[in-house]
C-alpha cells in the first residue's frame, strides 16, 4: 500500500481544499436537507464551510491528502468557528421552515460541545471516488496525534450514521442523536486522549 501523504493547508491550498469537502458533502443527509437544490448547494456550501471551518487555516490545522483527494478542518483549542457568519449564510439560503429546525438543532447540539479545551473537527470529507480506501482513517489518525500528544478531548458532530464507524473506531463515543422536527439528526461525539 502506497504511503498516503498528508500537507497542512495553506492559504494557496485553500480552495482546493475546500472543493474536496463540496463535492464529497453533495450526499451528506443534513447539509442537502437543508440545501435540496442542486446549484444552490454547489452556490452556498463553500461559504457556509469556510465559516464553520475556516479559521482552521489560520491556525494551520487545515489538512489534505496530496493530490486533494481528502480533507480535514480542525479547530484547536480557544478556537471557536464564526458562529455570526455561519448563522447568516443559512438565514440567507434556507427555506425559513427547515432554516427554523436547523437553528433549533444548531442550540441543542451546542449543549454537547465540551466546554473544556479540545480540537473541534466540524468537516472531514474524502473524495467520493476514493472513499472506502482507508483516507478518512488516516486524516483521522493524523489529526489526533496533537490530542494524545497533549491529553487533549477531541469533539465532532457527525451528520451521516454510515461515518459513525469510522469516528468510533478511532474512539470517539457518540453522545446523543440530535434531531429537530424533520432534519435529518447529528451525532455529537466526543474522543479522550489515548
Amino acid at each position: 500500500m502506497t504511503p498516503i501523504d498528508i500537507k497542512v493547508a495553506s492559504d494557496v491550498d485553500e480552495d482546493q481544499a475546500i472543493a474536496v469537502a463540496v463535492q464529497a458533502f453533495s450526499t451528506d443527509p443534513l447539509m442537502r436537507w437543508a440545501m435540496p437544490d442542486p446549484h444552490q448547494f454547489l452556490e452556498v456550501f463553500p461559504a457556509y464551510l469556510r465559516a464553520v471551518a475556516g479559521r482552521a487555516f489560520d491556525h494551520r490545522s487545515a489538512y489534505y491528502i496530496d493530490g486533494f483527494r481528502g480533507s480535514a478542518f480542525w479547530l484547536p483549542p480557544g478556537i471557536s468557528f464564526d458562529e455570526e457568519a455561519a448563522i447568516d449564510v443559512l438565514q440567507r439560503n434556507v427555506a425559513p421552515d427547515r432554516l427554523e429546525e436547523i437553528l433549533a438543532l444548531m442550540e441543542r447540539v451546542g449543549k454537547y460541545h465540551p466546554t473544556q479545551p479540545h480540537w473541534y473537527l466540524p468537516f472531514m470529507a474524502v473524495e467520493a471516488r476514493f472513499q472506502r480506501k482507508g483516507l478518512g482513517s488516516s486524516l483521522m489518525r493524523h489529526a489526533l496525534m496533537p490530542c494524545d500528544h497533549d491529553g487533549t478531548l477531541a469533539y465532532l458532530e457527525a451528520s451521516s450514521r454510515e461515518n459513525l464507524a469510522l469516528y468510533e473506531r478511532h474512539g470517539f463515543e457518540v453522545l446523543a442523536t440530535v434531531q429537530c422536527g424533520t432534519c435529518p439528526p447529528l451525532f455529537p461525539m466526543v474522543r479522550k486522549p489515548r
